[in-house]
């Protein structure tokens, strides 16, 4: 008989697997887990759930692989494809006004997104320091992407405004965390749950892996409720072959005015009578959203 757990994180052919009460256990899987997949899903990786019995040795085996709400892709340092975590219900991204908010990397962040499908939500850090209220870059970009409908909480890690919303927020959902570096990721954990790095170490201490519990994704449960990946691995991520829906879900506001083009198959380059030139133009669309949608259309399939 089989048990059912969630696998916190992967090393290579080992997992460490958090059972239904919370214990923390070592287990081995084969590659191919999951027949019939192509090759960069068949493997078990973080946030995935899992059957798995008891090993003859110290180790648990894992037997199964449970449906998967959705799978993150990515490409690898060889642009191949590699699945990076699972069962994500939605994605902070977290900005600051030091660095400089990057709209093209938040253009993919939300275009990944979109694609899994998960909720995205907009995290401003460092809410407190007055070079974020003076900011015109970070007032621009709050602006526009709340104009767009994405949802924006504002925090700060260091004195903590807005931790209690957000733990609220993180309450029940698995929440991956991603955003430029620098931008204060690893305070803003430590701010949602001060106990955290306790657990860290433990599960350094079962998986014998030491300093490598940092480079690979983990998935932490907070004690305010809610699970939490963090990964330098998928911290920076684009949609992997991207398709033409991935781009309509990820620029909505293009798709809509994509229908008025007087070509269906528009790309809204060149063209005679583009309604999404003609938007940009007329100050209705932003410019910086259609040089996002060129440069990811450029590797759609």
């Amino acid at each position: 008989m089989s048990d059912l757990a969630r696998v916190v994180t992967r090393f290579g052919a080992e997992l460490i697997l958090r059972t239904a009460d919370g214990a923390l256990l070592r287990a081995v899987s084969r590659r191919n887990l999951a027949k019939g997949e192509p090759p960069h899903l068949r493997a078990p990786v973080c946030g995935d759930r899992v059957r798995y019995t008891a090993g003859d040795g110290a180790k648990a085996i894992a037997t199964a692989l449970e449906p998967r709400r959705n799978v993150l892709v990515r490409p690898d340092h060889r642009g191949r494809p590699t699945a990076g975590a699972a069962n994500i219900d939605q994605v902070l991204i977290v900005i600051a006004a030091q660095p400089t908010p990057d709209w093209g990397m938040l253009d993919r962040y939300l275009t990944a997104i979109a694609a899994l499908p998960a909720a995205p939500l907009l995290v401003l850090n460092k809410c407190d320091l007055p070079e974020t209220a003076s900011n015109p870059l970070l007032r621009a970009t709050q602006s526009l992407y709340t104009g767009l409908g994405y949802p924006l909480l504002c925090v700060s890690a260091l004195h903590g405004a807005g931790i209690d919303a957000l733990r609220e927020r993180l309450q029940g959902q698995t929440s991956l965390l991603v955003g430029q570096s620098g931008v204060g990721k690893s305070s803003l954990i430590r701010a949602l749950d001060p106990a955290l790095s306790v657990r860290v170490g433990e599960l350094s201490a079962i998986s014998g892996e030491g300093r490598h519990t940092t480079t690979v994704a983990h998935l932490y449960a907070l004690a305010s409720g809610g699970d939490l990946i963090d990964s330098p691995g998928v911290r920076d991520f684009a949609p992997y072959q991207p398709s033409a829906d991935d781009l309509a879900a990820g620029f909505p506001e293009i798709a809509a005015r994509a229908r008025e083009c007087r070509f269906h198959d528009c790309r809204h380059l060149a063209e005679p009578d583009c309604a999404v030139k003609d938007a940009v133009d007329a100050g209705r669309l932003a410019p910086t959203r259609l040089r996002s949608y060129h440069a990811l259309a450029r590797n759609c399939v």
